[in-house]
């Protein structure tokens, strides 16, 4: 028998060929556009998600996994033949699909299910899930797996910048006050995933100030020279190359593993949003 089945939402964003390689299941979350229903990376893909964003005026909807796909992914991997299934969803601060995981191990009532709340988001999540892989092809124990999952949660870090933050705000996930941390002019806000939830941290101006910044405020929540890290753009490939380039100069990562920031995680931030994600020892 196969031993762990790994399964995570498209809140990770995570990439296809880790997904592929590593047999990874991706459940999407649903992007609305009026009444035009789309799955997250799988009818609508983050290139064609940020275009249709700057056609329209009002900002689309996400809908979260529900319980019935949640249990219809993990009875497929029993009925495949793993042992133990472990689902690592994106922060229950911001969507209910770990909600929705929850609930599925619950009537399915199996001790062989493991749900976690990342208290991540994007590849903040994805690069749990990623070296969690990693492990299993590793046959690493299920006990040296759980443990070290909770570890990963307490040390992942996301640091990123958005152009507006008009649609964190839209959307209810920061309040009018600190939007006002935007609001003046050719400010580039920087925002951290703090306890589960969007927080601001800092504003600059200008985007080599910005860069610059984001990687001192890395440094400052634990990111050392010399490890593997994610980076993650939407819509922005040209500031990732270049926010890419001065994370080589200054950090000599040994990785750098490169994520679409998806559908879901674009609806509340719009097109432009640079990432950097790790996990602190």
């Amino acid at each position: 028998m196969k031993k762990i089945k790994l399964i995570t939402d498209s809140l990770s964003d995570m990439p296809k060929e880790i997904a592929e390689k590593f047999n990874i299941t991706v459940l999407p979350l649903t992007i609305r556009f009026g009444t035009q229903e789309y799955r997250d990376g799988v009818d609508l893909s983050p290139a064609d998600f940020y275009r249709k964003l700057e056609e329209v005026e009002n900002i689309p909807q996400t809908a979260q996994v529900t319980p019935i796909e949640f249990k219809k992914a993990i009875e497929e991997a029993f009925e495949e033949g793993y042992e133990n299934v472990i689902i690592i969803n994106g922060s229950a601060g911001v969507s209910g699909t770990h909600q929705s995981a929850v609930i599925a191990k619950q009537e399915l009532d199996n001790d062989n299910i493991y749900v976690f709340d990342s208290r991540s988001l994007s590849y903040g999540c994805g690069i749990i899930v990623t070296f969690v892989a990693e492990m299993i092809c590793e046959d690493k124990s299920l006990d040296e797996i759980l443990d070290r999952i909770e570890e990963m949660i307490k040390g992942a870090q996301q640091v990123f910048s958005v152009d507006t933050l008009k649609y964190l705000h839209r959307n209810g996930r920061l309040s009018t006050g600190k939007m006002a941390l935007g609001t003046l002019l050719n400010v580039k806000p920087i925002l951290a995933i703090i306890d589960g939830k969007v927080e601001p941290v800092d504003k600059v101006r200008g985007n080599k100030k910005l860069y610059k910044r984001m990687i001192e405020i890395c440094i400052e929540k634990g990111l050392k020279e010399g490890v593997r890290i994610g980076m993650g753009h939407g819509g922005n490939k040209e500031g990732l190359e270049k926010l890419k380039e001065l994370v080589i100069k200054e950090l000599n990562p040994s990785e750098i593993i490169e994520a679409d920031i998806g559908c879901t995680i674009g609806t509340h931030t719009g097109a432009g949003i640079l990432a950097i994600f790790f996990i602190s020892e």
